[in-house]
């Protein structure tokens, strides 16, 4: 995630979460979480003391920021994980454990992309739900060249045949699309 996400209004964490019907209990992943905990923080909340939002990025400078903000806020249900999510089975999350994943501006940062859904499917339940949202593939004033952007008729092409049921596409925004799956 890149600090164009990270505290203002250009993604609504609510809405993110919203669609992913974070409550209590439940674990979630924000997977390439960023130094702001954007979405992270917010969940943690939503999730209260019985739940467990995890932090993951490959960035140990970025999950040691996550690290001093979770003790500063409190915030004991947030995990800062490090992981290669290009690799199956890196993750230190044990398999068919989240209730939800996010994979906020995460996608386009890597040309391994079916490799960081199938670590992701891997940890989600049967049904867990699974937001991605990523730059809209049309000329904006920032964000990532037009070529590394994620076409979103081949994630839900894509996402398909790797066993996730495309439900929906909503708004989050002028520059991003969000898509909401659910593993089959």
């Amino acid at each position: 995630m890149n600090n164009l996400t990270g505290g203002n209004a250009l993604l609504d964490a609510d809405i993110i979460l919203d669609k992913a019907q974070i409550e209590g209990k439940m674990k979630i992943a924000d997977l390439g979480c960023g130094t702001t905990g954007h979405f992270v923080f917010p969940a943690a909340r939503a999730l209260g003391k019985d739940g467990c939002a995890y932090a993951v990025d490959i960035l140990k400078p970025v999950l040691d920021a996550v690290a001093r903000k979770a003790k500063q806020e409190n915030a004991g249900n947030v995990k800062a994980v490090w992981s290669n999510l290009e690799v199956f089975g890196a993750t230190g999350i044990e398999t068919e454990s989240l209730d939800a994943a996010l994979l906020v501006n995460t996608l386009h940062q890597s040309h391994k992309r079916v490799e960081i859904l199938r670590e992701t499917i891997r940890m989600l339940k049967r049904d867990g739900k699974l937001i991605v949202v990523e730059w809209k593939n049309t000329a904006s004033p920032f964000g990532p060249p037009a070529e590394e952007r994620v076409r979103k008729d081949l994630l839900i092409n894509g996402g398909g045949k790797l066993g996730l049921r495309f439900e929906e596409e909503f708004f989050v925004g002028q520059y991003h699309y969000g898509l909401l799956f659910t593993k089959a």
